[in-house]
């Protein structure tokens, strides 16, 4: 089974320490993602306890001060928006940064919030991988006595993510309120990853006479997570396509099923027009959508 530093290279030891969680459960294997994840359960619980019914020094700017615990129903999290609404895309190496946003808000005011993503199974107790927000907590700015809208960025890394994670991933948040009113949602909101494609074409002959036969390849691949390299994308179908040259609009000739490696090869006949020829895939769940450039093939009579 592959190991890698669970919530590693997210400014953990930031995060955790403002959590008062130790820094050693950022370690090597799936397990710590669940004993991080409990860590956080446990420091909320201890937010929950210090929230006074006034906001007290260091509670968010702008959030209302009441003298009595209210009997306020729970704090709301709304709107929220991950990635700017677009799936997360991951080479087999390199990262990227994956902005968080969500609205909170409660009639006392907003104490303390923090968020995440996480992935596993249909609960946070089957939790298998974690992103905690690079700063210590997200950074919220009060709208309203009532309402805050707070942003983070996590910074997603390929050499920690397995190849089955590319699916749904989950926004957990936490709230507490100057009540001491608070709500913990393990699906706030949700945003896709996935393994990013490359898609290659070749066309022979070079040029090719008039009414004869053309042959196309190529290869579709897509990163491997767990390697660290791309790896064919085995049996997928591929359109194959040509736009005349002078047009801006490609034309799918027929559907070619790649490999078990992920290559493709097909023949034209009566190869009349000079243009381009390219190979397109549509995506799936797990695999973005990608078209390769088109390939000139001019035409010798």
């Amino acid at each position: 089974m592959r190991t890698r530093a669970a919530v590693a290279a997210v400014s953990g030891a930031l995060v955790l320490s403002a959590l008062a969680v130790p820094v050693s459960h950022a370690a090597d294997s799936r397990q710590d993602s669940a004993e991080l994840a409990r860590s956080i359960e446990s420091s909320f619980r201890d937010r929950v306890a210090a929230a006074p019914s006034a906001a007290p020094k260091g509670a968010l700017a702008g959030t209302a001060a009441k003298t009595v615990k209210t009997a306020d129903t729970a704090p709301k999290v709304t709107k929220v928006v991950v990635n700017g609404g677009k799936p997360v895309v991951l080479g087999a190496t390199g990262s990227k940064k994956v902005s968080v946003s969500y609205t909170v808000s409660h009639a006392s005011g907003i104490y303390w919030t923090l968020s995440y993503l996480w992935t596993g199974g249909a609960k946070l107790d089957s939790i298998t991988n974690i992103i905690l927000p690079e700063e210590d907590e997200p950074v919220c700015k009060a709208v309203s006595a009532t309402t805050s809208n707070c942003t983070y960025t996590a910074k997603a890394e390929a050499r920690y993510l397995f190849n089955n994670e590319a699916k749904n991933w989950n926004v957990a948040t936490y709230v507490v309120a100057n009540s001491a009113d608070s709500a913990e949602k393990e699906k706030a909101g949700t945003v896709k990853f996935q393994r990013a494609s490359q898609l290659t074409v070749t066309a022979t002959p070079k040029p090719v006479k008039k009414g004869k036969t053309l042959t196309v390849t190529g290869k579709l691949s897509r990163a491997n997570w767990e390697t660290g390299k791309n790896a064919g994308y085995a049996g997928q179908p591929v359109k194959l396509q040509f736009r005349k040259k002078g047009s801006s609009t490609y034309t799918t000739i027929k559907t070619v099923k790649g490999s078990s490696t992920g290559t493709l090869k097909t023949t034209t006949t009566k190869t009349t027009a000079e243009g381009y020829w390219r190979w397109s895939f549509a995506g799936t769940a797990s695999t973005p959508a990608v078209s390769a450039p088109g390939t000139l093939v001019k035409i010798k009579k």
